[in-house]
C-alpha cells in the first residue's frame, strides 16, 4: 500500500500525496478554513463509500449478478452512547456513520440481500469497526 503524506499549505489547507495522486483537504469557511477541499471527516466517509461500492462491484461481477450501478450516501454524527443499542460503550459519545446504499440493476431480492451483507465486509468498514492502534513518531 502506498504511503500517504500530508503537508500543511497555509493555515488549515493540506496537500495530500497518496501514491501518484494529489488531493487537497481543508475546513469550510465557517470552521476557519478556505473550503478549498473536503474536510478530514468527509475524506473518511469518501474512503468508506468508495470501498463499499468497489467491494460490491467486484463481488457482483464475480458472482454474475446484474448489478449496474452502486450509489453510497454517507453522513457522520455523534450520538450519546446510551442511545446506541448495538454499541459496547455505554458512557459518553459514539461516532455514528449512516450509510445508505442504492443498488441499480435487475437484481433479485436474494441478490440485494446478499450484497447488503457483503457491504459490511468491505476492508474500510472492517477497519473502522475494529480496534485501531495509531503509533506516533517524531521525525
Amino acid at each position: 500500500m502506498p504511503e500517504v503524506v500530508v503537508t500543511s499549505s497555509g493555515h488549515l489547507k493540506q496537500i495530500i500525496q497518496a501514491g501518484n495522486h494529489m488531493l487537497i483537504a481543508d475546513e469550510p469557511a465557517a470552521g476557519g478554513g478556505a473550503d478549498s477541499g473536503p474536510g478530514p471527516y468527509d475524506l473518511v466517509l469518501a474512503g468508506l463509500g468508495a470501498c463499499t461500492s468497489m467491494t460490491l462491484q467486484m463481488y457482483a461481477k464475480r458472482k454474475g449478478f446484474p448489478l449496474e450501478r452502486v450509489e453510497v450516501r454517507l453522513s457522520q454524527s455523534r450520538i450519546h452512547a446510551d442511545d446506541c443499542a448495538d454499541c459496547e460503550s455505554k458512557e459518553g459519545y459514539v461516532t455514528r456513520i449512516d450509510r445508505f446504499i442504492t443498488l441499480s440493476g435487475p437484481l433479485t431480492e436474494e441478490q440485494r440481500t446478499r450484497l447488503m451483507e457483503i457491504a459490511r465486509r468491505c476492508p474500510v468498514h472492517r477497519t473502522l469497526s475494529a480496534e485501531i492502534s495509531i503509533e506516533d513518531r517524531l521525525l
